[in-house]
């Protein structure tokens, strides 16, 4: 059994972090200050002895004697890492602040959930770890690509300077149960819009690509990156290789939910990044992961997730 802390652990990867991590028998403490979280998403936990809710805004210090802090504190979807740019700022580098002086106080590990933002609009494809990105730093995405990355810096720079036991996994596109339908993000959009039988909206063309993983593919690779040595601190991607054109989920969203939608295309907003694709030949070398859901199967249990709540 082990003691463990999860920022954001109320939000749409964390719930599932803290299921899995329960189911093994862990205690976890559930940090989320609900911007973004909800409690409907970790209300099934509420009665286990094994698990507390406190809630905090990592922006603020926090301290308890933990094994292991997962830090995924901070809006992920364009609409609400938008909406308070400067408080997404604040999340990503305070809150990586005071989970690494936590960690440093207390000698536990600490797992940053950075992005595949980090890369920008690359130019190298598919991106691995070694490559550095293509970021505008003034952008209206720049205060999470920007945030995260100095998360990452701050990270190496407590390992380098402090010991500190820390890892750093860039999570690509992922989807699954307990998606906020209205976040914004490519996937929980179309499955609400083909369920209301609503246009779906396409910005672009939907030439563009990115590659989708679910969820429970995901929290496998945290947990794994969690356990390994001390000795290797990451980056390491985490993400389904596979890769479609967003004109291909739509379609694939349609067929698969027997909608009578029809696609329409509207202007791409700035700096969207033109392809999105995970070299994972580290994740498979140092934590012999590879994702095993593929996006039919995916799509179907999330589809069926939003035909329970809609």
């Amino acid at each position: 059994m082990k003691q463990i802390l999860i920022t954001g652990g109320a939000g749409f990867i964390g719930s599932h972090l803290c299921k899995r991590l329960l189911e093994e028998g862990n205690n976890v403490v559930c940090l989320d200050n609900f911007f973004t979280g909800s409690k409907k998403n970790i209300l099934p936990f509420l009665s286990n002895p094994l698990f507390e809710l406190v809630r905090w805004d990592v922006i603020h210090p926090y301290y308890a004697i933990v094994d292991e802090i997962y830090n995924l504190a901070c809006p992920a979807s364009p609409i609400h890492y938008q909406y308070d740019a400067i408080q997404t700022v604040k999340t990503s580098v305070m809150g990586a602040i005071n989970v690494l002086g936590m960690a440093k106080t207390t000698g536990c590990k600490v797992l940053q959930a950075s992005t595949s933002e980090v890369y920008g609009d690359p130019f190298v494809h598919p991106q691995d770890e070694s490559y550095w990105g293509n970021v505008n730093p003034v952008g209206i995405r720049s205060c999470y690509d920007e945030g995260k990355r100095v998360a990452e810096t701050l990270f190496m720079d407590y390992y380098r300077q402090n010991n500190c036991r820390i890892k750093i996994i860039r999570i690509f596109n992922t989807y699954g149960p307990n998606m906020h339908p209205n976040d914004g993000r490519v996937v929980s959009n179309f499955i609400v819009q083909a369920l209301k039988k609503e246009d779906i909206t396409i910005y672009g063309d939907g030439s563009q690509t990115r590659s989708f993983q679910y969820v429970d593919d995901l929290v496998e690779g945290m947990i794994r990156m969690m356990g390994t040595g001390d000795e290797f601190t990451g980056p390491v991607n985490i993400g389904n290789p596979n890769e479609f054109t967003i004109r291909q989920l739509a379609e694939l969203v349609i067929r698969q939910t027997n909608s009578s939608s029809k696609i329409i295309y509207l202007p791409l907003p700035n700096d969207d990044p033109r392809q999105r694709k995970p070299d994972i030949s580290l994740a498979k070398e140092k934590l012999d992961w590879f994702p095993n859901i593929q996006l039919e199967e995916g799509l179907n249990r999330t589809i069926d997730y939003f035909k329970s709540i809609i």
